[in-house]
């Protein structure tokens, strides 16, 4: 099973993404998963806006979140992503956010893509991204 080198991706919270509590409302961390997601993709060589072109989907099928800590209006944080093939046909994104300045973890959790052709069959992973999966530096070990 390949695991690709871990792409980290800085955001800053916006104060849209906050709630009443002071902190980031809880959907907001599937969307800085996705950012986390896309930025590994353009890492690896190929932007999704690219795997689009060439006939390739990627819908979400499974996510889970753990809730770890708190992320304020204007922290900067720290999205760690790494990609691994799941059985034959699904990519899985595992992500960890975390505050910039202190490591204190915010979420952390993955999502689960299936590969559907661009009229929405499924597919086989295509050899041009299992070839860019592959070729990415292992990730550093503990």
């Amino acid at each position: 099973m390949t695991t690709t080198a871990p792409n980290t991706t800085a955001l800053r919270v916006r104060y849209s993404e906050t709630d009443q509590m002071g902190t980031f409302y809880n959907s907001r961390a599937l969307e800085w998963f996705e950012c986390g997601r896309t930025e590994l993709l353009r890492q690896l060589g190929i932007p999704y806006v690219e795997m689009e072109q060439r006939g390739c989907l990627l819908p979400l099928v499974e996510s889970h979140v753990e809730y770890l800590g708190r992320a304020r209006y204007d922290d900067l944080l720290r999205v760690v992503t790494t990609a691994t093939m799941s059985g034959r046909a699904r990519l899985r994104f595992d992500i960890e956010i975390s505050h910039s300045a202190t490591g204190a973890p915010v979420a952390r959790g993955w999502t689960v893509h299936a590969f559907l052709s661009s009229e929405g069959k499924p597919i086989r992973p295509p050899a041009w991204l299992l070839d860019a999966l592959a070729s990415s530096p292992a990730p550093p070990q503990p």
